[in-house]
């Protein structure tokens, strides 16, 4: 199926991007909404570590790693269409340390320039084209398609093992797997992911507890000691700091956000 199929088919309105983009975005995606006459709706979104570009109507921006839960709360109607990085990889296109962007925003034009407002404007004009938005992104993107860097490479691919490997719960371990110093993979990860090792191994850990808490049936007892140890965290009151951090919720007062 070619990618025009892929896209007009596509039931969740995530895209894959055409082979020259495959090693710097993992997806483009569009979400719309129509609550009209209906009360607003509030979501979560457990951050991951990636940079976004993104374009809605008075809210378009570039999105650096957020370190915190994502809260947004959605009214009337609206479309957003958007480009997930995979992590690591937005460096060689933006030229400077992603720890710039970390916990921030910046608007399109801002970020690129006078082009960046045009594309902004040539998006939104696509309405409900998804076909046609996602082909003005890629456009824009391969116009500034940067040369093949192997630092980045290496990034996405230690984030890749960290989500994979769950007995990967220290930095040091991850350090050892690359061949690297502590010191250098932090820095590598502070250049290219935008935030540190740890913070990402938190993460996906904190994923893998919230699985584990969703499994449970009934009003079991949770073994919290025992849960922190397995996911790498100093003691029950570590774990339970992170993850009221991470959800704004307590582990034993878990209710399980939206996945983005």
């Amino acid at each position: 199926m070619g990618v025009e199929s892929i896209r007009r088919t596509s039931p969740v309105g995530r895209f894959l991007p055409e082979a020259p983009l495959e090693h710097l975005v993992e997806r483009f995606w569009t979400i719309s909404w129509d609550l009209k006459d209906q009360p607003p709706q509030t979501g979560e979104t457990l951050p991951h570590p990636s940079v976004y570009l993104v374009v809605e109507a008075g809210r378009s921006g570039l999105a650096g790693v957020n370190t915190k839960r994502f809260v947004r709360t959605l009214e009337g109607r609206g479309r957003v269409y958007g480009v997930k990085f995979h992590p690591g990889c937005f460096r060689p296109v933006w030229t400077a340390s992603v720890r710039t962007l970390t916990d921030r925003v910046l608007a399109l034009e801002a970020a690129f320039g006078p082009e960046g407002g045009a594309l902004e404007a040539a998006v939104l004009r696509c309405g409900d084209d998804a076909v046609a938005a996602v082909s003005i992104l890629e456009a824009f993107l391969l116009a500034r398609l940067p040369p093949w860097d192997a630092k980045a490479q290496l990034a996405k691919s230690l984030v890749a093992r960290i989500l994979e490997d769950r007995t990967l719960t220290q930095a040091e371990a991850v350090a050892r797997e690359a061949g690297l110093s502590l010191r250098s993979l932090q820095r590598l990860f502070s250049e290219y992911v935008g935030v540190s090792p740890k913070w990402v191994i938190q993460r996906y850990r904190l994923h893998d507890a919230m699985e584990r808490l969703e499994g449970l049936e009934g009003p079991q007892p949770v073994d919290l000691p025992g849960l922190a140890l397995s996911l790498g965290f100093f003691d029950q009151a570590h774990f339970s700091r992170v993850f009221k951090a991470f959800l704004g919720r307590t582990p034993s007062g878990y209710g399980r956000p939206r996945e983005g």
